[in-house]
């Protein structure tokens, strides 16, 4: 079911703002990755709720650290600590 929730006017560095209701009804935090999608005329944002990958062993299960934009799990930092 779609519903209008505002309307919003794209700034000079192609941002939008989500507005404050529907982020909080669809539960989105800051830093929360969102997959953008084009559909015909349309762009869908939707949540993304797969976990993230570490970027040094590919595994997904464990506990992450998040360093620059990117997850390093809690093994792999024991790993370089180690080494």
């Amino acid at each position: 079911m779609q519903r209008k929730v505002c309307t919003r006017k794209v700034d000079e560095l192609g941002r939008i703002v989500l507005p404050q209701d529907a982020r909080s009804a669809l539960k989105i935090g800051e830093k929360q990755s969102l997959n953008i999608y084009l559909e015909d005329d349309s762009i869908i944002i939707r949540k993304n709720n797969k976990k993230p990958d570490c970027v040094l062993c590919g595994d997904s299960e464990s506990q992450f650290v998040e360093i620059k934009r990117s997850y390093i799990c809690t093994n792999c930092i024991s790993e370089i600590k180690d080494n």
